[in-house]
């Protein structure tokens, strides 16, 4: 009965929400005039737990740079005031991408349908293992050998931990795999894959239908498995961390969160997406990241209401969030693929990688209009700066290219030596290196 109880009291509660957000439909402010650098976008809604995440996950999606923002939903209502840009650090001045901004961001219902991958029509695996080299490589092979073409991929490592989702169909019909035998010998076969000869942490691989935002259950992912829990073979010198501080402000029953790092794309999202999923509400927060450097202040309570209460909590927090943005740092060299997608494109390319030391550190791949979009962050396998030499010799064993190296702006302080921009891997599938692959037998 008392679950029962529990049960009702939520769905009455969930039901009051709706009501209140009815009565109060949400509305969106943009301003193209006050600020001489930045479109302002100003939101108003009733409140609700997670809806700072919902609105800082559309900007996100829409690939917008958030330059400054101001937060406030303390008690019943939330009002936001976000400066953003194009990527290029343009104002947005498109008049169809701002209705859907207003139509968007002024639903009665959830703003979180924008980043959304409706997966009827695919089948999603998500996959958390340890890290090692050749890691992508067998996994793609493993989902070649079973006949599943690879539409979409996003792939973070951290802390010696690896995770994936991945976005397959049947490579014959082109539809999601739905075979509840099938489904189970791809989840087994990529286990295996996954704990290689480590047995020390678990292995996990689930496949799943329903509709996913892939950034964020990357994150919830990785903080599930604790890959914020430092190590000793973590070699990220403390001058590279993000600075991050917890302190409590007595006086107004809360925590204060400080966040000083290098800006980069995304890190509002990472950062915002962190705390609602530790289960903290941010009542007020500032974000300046208008030059090179961003800070991030929050003041925050757990949902119960309480600041936080001890040294333990205090450090996880600390921990939590130095995590969330570490994860999307871009290390390594950067190499962006486009070209007519064919089945086993990736198991190809990743094993090439391979077989010349290259780990890839990050990678995403995408599916548009029959061409693959991917791009991947690589180091050598040892840890040290990629040798252009293997590149070199990359270069020579598949022909000419239509891979680019790109220059990540962390490394532009680097002899050219060290960055160069040029293209790679021409005539990919000329070269006879692409034929007649063979399995990589260490899943079996």
């Amino acid at each position: 009965m008392e679950t029962t109880g529990r049960s009702y009291s939520r769905h009455m509660e969930d039901e009051y929400q709706k009501f209140i957000r009815r009565m109060n439909p949400p509305r969106v402010v943009i301003d193209n005039e006050s600020c001489k650098n930045a479109t302002i976008i100003q939101v108003d809604s009733a409140n609700k737990h997670g809806i700072l995440l919902e609105v800082v996950q559309v900007l996100t999606d829409l690939n917008f740079i958030v330059t400054k923002a101001y937060i406030s939903s303390d008690g019943g209502w939330f009002m936001d005031v976000f400066n953003v840009t194009d990527p290029e650090g343009n104002k947005i001045t498109d008049e169809e991408i701002l209705d859907y901004i207003r139509k968007v961001l002024g639903s009665e219902t959830s703003f979180t349908t924008v980043g959304l991958t409706s997966s009827t029509d695919r089948t999603v695996i998500e996959l958390i293992g340890t890290d090692r080299p050749g890691l992508l490589s067998e996994v793609c092979a493993v989902l070649t050998h079973l006949k599943c073409n690879v539409l979409n991929a996003e792939v973070w490592t951290h802390n010696t931990r690896a995770a994936f989702i991945v976005q397959v169909t049947d490579d014959e019909s082109g539809l999601a795999v739905t075979d509840s035998d099938r489904l189970s010998t791809i989840k087994q076969m990529l286990c295996n894959v996954l704990k290689g000869s480590n047995k020390a942490r678990e292995a996990k691989t689930v496949v799943s239908h329903g509709a996913i935002h892939t950034e964020r259950r990357l994150h919830q992912m990785m903080l599930e498995d604790r890959d914020y829990e430092r190590n000793n073979s973590d070699d990220l010198a403390d001058t590279q961390r993000p600075d991050v501080n917890v302190v409590n402000w007595y006086d107004k029953d809360c925590s204060v969160v400080t966040v000083r790092c290098k800006d980069r794309p995304k890190l509002l999202f990472d950062t915002v997406c962190t705390l609602t999923d530790l289960e903290y509400v941010v009542f007020h927060g500032h974000v300046d990241a208008e030059g090179p450097n961003a800070y991030q202040e929050y003041c925050i309570r757990h949902i119960d209401g309480s600041p936080v209460k001890s040294e333990a909590e205090r450090q996880r927090v600390i921990q939590c969030i130095e995590a969330a943005i570490e994860r999307r740092v871009s290390e390594g060299l950067k190499l962006e693929l486009c070209t007519t997608d064919r089945i086993g494109l990736l198991s190809d390319v990743t094993r090439i990688f391979r077989e010349n030391s290259l780990q890839v550190m990050r990678a995403e791949v995408a599916t548009r209009g029959g061409k693959a979009v991917n791009t991947f962050y690589v180091r050598d396998a040892s840890g040290y700066p990629v040798d252009f030499k293997i590149i070199d010799s990359i270069r020579k064993e598949i022909g000419q290219t239509i891979l680019k190296v790109k220059v990540n702006p962390q490394d532009s302080n680097r002899s050219p030596q060290e960055s160069p921009t040029r293209f790679l891997f021409g005539g990919l599938f000329k070269s006879k290196s692409f034929c007649n692959f063979s399995i990589i037998r260490s899943y079996s």
